[in-house]
């Protein structure tokens, strides 16, 4: 592509803020956690609670930053609401990252172990 920017370039000082903001809504376990366990599918609070181990208070308390920093939509369906990720965007990032992550262990079980010293 000769006539593309450098990112860079094409980011102003508040969008790298809200870059920033992202991934660091993300740098925590447990929110990347919950964010993924909506990439699939919309997830109830009280099932990511369960599949995650952790207390439904906290899930929400999450889910309101990630909202907020526009990670995750809310979904309302009769008296329960469900949580997804509709960006694209978001879900390529995400669906790449865990791909990178799990190739990197596959590579991990591929080498033999050095003895030890």
């Amino acid at each position: 592509m000769p006539n593309a920017k450098p990112a860079l370039a094409r980011v102003s000082e508040d969008q790298a803020a809200e870059l920033a903001d992202m991934f660091r809504l993300m740098s925590d376990p447990s929110r990347l956690r919950i964010i993924l366990a909506c990439l699939e599918t919309p997830t109830s609070v009280g099932d990511m609670a369960t599949a995650l181990g952790l207390s439904p208070s906290l899930v929400s308390h999450h889910l309101r930053l990630l909202r907020a920093g526009r990670l995750i939509q809310a979904e309302r369906r009769g008296n329960r609401v469900y949580y997804l990720i509709t960006d694209e965007h978001i879900r390529r990032v995400l669906s790449d990252m865990v791909d990178h992550v799990a190739e990197s262990d596959d590579l991990d079980a591929d080498e033999p172990n050095d003895p030890p010293a």
